[in-house]
């Protein structure tokens, strides 16, 4: 279950500030530092599925990754103090305005870091801090059925008041569901313009 993802890269970088976009080869169930298989993932469809099960190093609770979706990676190297929660609201106001330019409507910060359109979550986000190192990376669903979720993920055991107990299929959504049938390099472009964005306001450009 070690977190070999093609984003590790990012994580392991030398440099200061580094950014990763890439789509899943192949579907993934990738389980929050303290999530644990029993209690997170339906095991046995799992396995008859042949879904690998990885555990990644940042908080949050479990996901699915699939070809359908879009996944982001950042390095921050904080040389001084921040705030995790402010940085995560300085990540997610870069990104809502991005991708309002692209005329998605009704986004909104939710919960600790998830981005929503109306009250269903869209983009799903998680954070690692080591020393001055801090490793983001998220999940935009781009067109995935949201029904794939509870084949393999159970409810989780936490989850942000906004849920209100709904199920996954009731909370989730995909951009195409939402009417924006947008292909994959118009929000590729749209994201790394965020992180372009966020980066020069900590002083730096993407390389």
């Amino acid at each position: 279950m070690n977190y070999n993802l093609p984003d590790i890269q990012v994580l392991e970088s030398d440099k200061d500030y580094d950014f990763m976009l890439w789509r899943p080869d192949t579907r993934y169930i990738v389980l929050g530092r303290a999530n644990n298989v029993e209690s997170s993932v339906f095991t046995d469809m799992a396995q008859k599925d042949r879904v690998e099960i990885i555990k990644r190093p940042s908080g949050g609770e479990s996901v699915i990754l699939t070809p359908s979706m879009l996944v982001f990676s950042a390095k921050i190297t904080m040389r001084q103090h921040r705030n995790p929660s402010l940085i995560f609201e300085q990540i997610n106001k870069n990104l809502i305005s991005s991708l309002t330019i692209l005329g998605i409507k009704d986004l909104h910060s939710k919960g600790i870091s998830d981005i929503s359109i109306g009250d269903k979550k869209i983009i799903g986000s998680s954070m690692y801090l080591k020393d001055k190192t801090l490793f983001y990376h998220a999940v935009l669903n781009i067109n995935e059925d949201v029904r794939l979720i509870s084949r393999y993920l159970k409810h989780p055991l936490k989850e942000p008041q906004y849920r209100a107990g709904r199920p996954h299929k009731e909370f989730v959504t995909s951009l195409h569901n939402e009417g924006y049938r947008l292909d994959y390099l118009t929000v590729e472009t749209s994201i790394n313009s965020a992180f372009t964005n966020l980066f020069s306001q900590f002083g730096t450009n993407v390389k």
